[in-house]
């Protein structure tokens, strides 16, 4: 047996076993053969195809059960598309696919909205701490033109536009991608049932508590952001509870 079979047979030998659901994370770093496929999809960009099996065998080192397990793995949660005669493609996980297993799992574990409204809350007090800290120019101009936009407008549903785009600017004004990422993440579910709450009478509250936002972050005070956010949010939950105690479907309005 020459040198490379020893040494491909030693590898399959200590192969880890199939990684689960429940330890993906721990596998990244202790699995060889899930670790070695992320960093390869690191390289690459959405739609590009991999590697054929043979060559990802040679190029990974690792056997073709242990390689189609990781990518069957993969393929599961949304970062690789296999295409009948044609292979396998990168197809990286989004935001939204992950705003999807998180309405998934809402039914599974009865999780309530207001424990998702909390981790919201949470996202939006650092990004507006992290903008205010370091805000650049360009995404300072951006949150405030949604702002000017909330002013301009009598419209609901372009008041429920501006106020989308206010959010967006603040979580890119934070400058964090895990920020960016996670607020996508949540945005549609939040959105989806927040959007029903009625503001025909709070169109002006609305504004003033994302102007207070923007000054405070302008300002670069991250007390005063911090407050600001607080006061958004405690604003919110007055709606929700007028909305509850009515007992009735309300006009569309913005979600955070």
């Amino acid at each position: 047996m020459n040198d490379d079979v020893v040494e491909h047979a030693t590898a399959e030998q200590s192969a880890p076993e199939p990684v689960t659901v429940g330890n993906f994370g721990a596998n990244l770093v202790n699995d060889h053969a899930l670790g070695a496929l992320v960093n390869l999809l690191l390289t690459m960009e959405p739609g590009q195809q991999l590697p054929s099996e043979r060559d990802l065998t040679l190029q990974l080192g690792l056997s073709r059960n242990t390689l189609r397990d990781r990518i069957a793995r993969l393929e599961s949660m949304g970062a690789l598309q296999r295409k009948e005669r044609l292979g396998t493609f990168y197809t990286g996980v989004q935001p939204r696919q992950t705003g999807d297993v998180l309405a998934l799992s809402m039914m599974f574990h009865q999780m309530t909205l207001d424990s998702l409204i909390s981790v919201r809350h949470a996202l939006e007090r650092q990004a507006a701490v992290e903008a205010a800290r370091i805000a650049s120019e360009e995404t300072l101009y951006a949150l405030a033109a949604s702002a000017a936009a909330m002013h301009s407008t009598v419209d609901g549903r372009e008041l429920f536009e501006a106020d989308l785009a206010f959010h967006r600017a603040l979580f890119a004004a934070s400058a964090s991608p895990a920020l960016e990422f996670f607020s996508q993440a949540l945005q549609p579910i939040l959105q989806g049932t927040l959007q029903h709450l009625s503001l025909a009478q709070d169109f002006e509250t609305m504004r003033v508590v994302h102007d207070n936002i923007l000054l405070s972050v302008t300002a670069g005070d991250t007390c005063a952001a911090t407050e600001a956010i607080d006061a958004h949010f405690a604003w919110l939950e007055v709606l929700r509870d007028r909305e509850r105690a009515e007992h009735r479907p309300a006009a569309a309005a913005p979600g955070v």
